[in-house]
């Protein structure tokens, strides 16, 4: 039976995040651990051009309910982009959880040339479902992710490959 666009998309996507979850519980544990200041590793990034942790999380989630959304054909819920600590960052998660979790397969299934269009200011983008999801979303996503690990890692959280990819 060939893979369909659901299972494709959303439970790759709930992994991710319960991963990014999990990878953040360990972060607070570790800076209070070690009486680091959790705003450090907040604003920590790999390079001055690039985003610090809690926007690469903030993107993560936008990536996973923007992906959802659009392929079952419904409005991308919109969050404020306000959070200032680990507990807002497990909170978007979570309601980014619950928005994935309650799309029906049957809303993402046969999405695969459906129209998807992603206006930004200085350019606009023209997918169907299938190229949205393999081109865009799941590098996107992914790529946010292992930053987010990385900018972790790279602060002395004690991470590992089982972190990112989670249990069974």
């Amino acid at each position: 039976m060939p893979l369909s666009m659901y299972q494709a998309a959303i439970p790759p996507l709930l992994r991710g995040l319960a991963n990014l979850s999990a990878i953040l519980d360990k972060a607070l544990l570790n800076a209070e651990s070690r009486h680091v200041d959790a705003a450090v590793l907040l604003q920590a990034r790999l390079a001055p051009d690039m985003f610090p942790l809690i926007r690469q999380v903030q993107i993560a989630a936008d990536t996973a309910k923007g992906c959802g959304a659009r392929l079952a054909g419904v409005e991308v819920p919109s969050y404020p982009d306000t959070e200032t600590g680990f507990d807002e960052l497990q909170q978007r998660i979570a309601r980014t959880v619950l928005f994935l979790q309650g799309l029906q397969a049957a809303q993402v299934d046969g999405s695969e040339a459906r129209d998807i269009v992603m206006k930004f200011p200085n350019q606009t983008l023209n997918f169907t479902g299938q190229d949205y999801l393999q081109y865009f979303v799941l590098p996107n996503f992914y790529f946010h992710l292992t930053t987010a690990y990385d900018i972790l890692r790279h602060n002395g959280v004690p991470l590992g490959k089982g972190d990112y990819l989670g249990g069974g």
